[in-house]
């Protein structure tokens, strides 16, 4: 892809726009064991909240996930296999010596990993829909963040596969072929079917410039339902990598209350074990 060209905007100055990204939220000690799906002496599998960083930040271990993780697993070091955006919920990967990391992030590289991801989606998809469409940056947006189809951007591809639909909503099972930046919520929007909560790739990327500067609103609440975007990364298939194990995380109860309300069946292999 070539370089982004510089535009300007009245707002806010020469692309790329930097914005600041809010505070971080600080982890308890005593929730991370809550999060586990899986450890053993060489992987640590961990069900992330929406409202969690993946990386580290200037406040400190308790602020990040893999911060988190570091300290409590008493590790000079944890790998995170891959990361999932702040608001994307579900199952991460961290290796605990760096001969594991580097034979799961070369996975990683060949996509050899599978991973599995559900969202609710705006409108009602009838039937599985593949998008393949190239992704780069938003040089229009207010957002420096934002990726969107473009001709010269980077080859990607999503499955759409609806679950179920109503009340002009869908619960869909999405499976990725590449993974580029905000690929999934991206191409949802390009569909004409944006995430709900989305703030970027909802109803106006503004949304999120108001939150970052105001936090969380009635206004907000009134255009995004869900104070985070409503994707969950919900299985992780590591057999092709040559680790015999595929992780899964429930949907949890922000979404599953959302499907609850609006009339959304959640499959059981899916749904959270009482």
């Amino acid at each position: 892809m070539s370089a982004p060209k510089p535009t300007d905007s009245p707002q806010s100055g020469p692309w790329p726009r930097r914005l600041k990204q809010g505070p971080v939220r600080m982890i308890a000690p005593e929730e991370v064991p809550t999060w586990i799906v899986h450890e053993d002496d060489r992987l640590l599998v961990l069900n992330k909240p929406g409202d969690v960083v993946c990386h580290p930040s200037k406040a400190g271990p308790w602020s990040s996930l893999v911060g988190a993780a570091r300290e409590y697993a008493h590790l000079a070091a944890s790998h995170l296999i891959f990361r999932l955006d702040r608001e994307t919920s579900g199952v991460v990967v961290l290796a605990k010596d760096a001969e594991m990391a580097s034979r799961l992030q070369k996975a990683m590289q060949h996509r050899l990993v599978r991973k599995t991801y559900l969202a609710i989606l705006t409108g009602d998809v009838p039937a599985p829909v593949t998008v393949d469409q190239p992704l780069g940056d938003d040089e229009a947006s207010p957002v420096f963040v934002k990726s969107a189809v473009r001709p010269d951007g980077q080859p990607s591809v999503t499955h759409f596969t609806p679950l179920s639909s109503a009340g002009g909503y869908t619960l869909a099972r999405v499976k990725t072929e590449s993974g580029r930046k905000h690929q999934i919520r991206a191409h949802a929007q390009w569909l004409g079917h944006s995430l709900v909560g989305d703030k970027i790739y909802g109803p106006d990327a503004r949304l999120f410039i108001e939150f970052i500067e105001n936090g969380w609103s009635e206004a907000l609440a009134a255009q995004l339902i869900l104070p985070r975007q409503a994707l969950h990364c919900a299985e992780i298939d590591l057999t092709p990598a040559g680790v015999e194990k595929i992780f899964h995380a429930a949907l949890p109860a922000d979404m599953n209350d959302f499907c609850t309300a609006h009339g959304l069946t959640v499959p059981s292999d899916f749904a959270a074990k009482n």
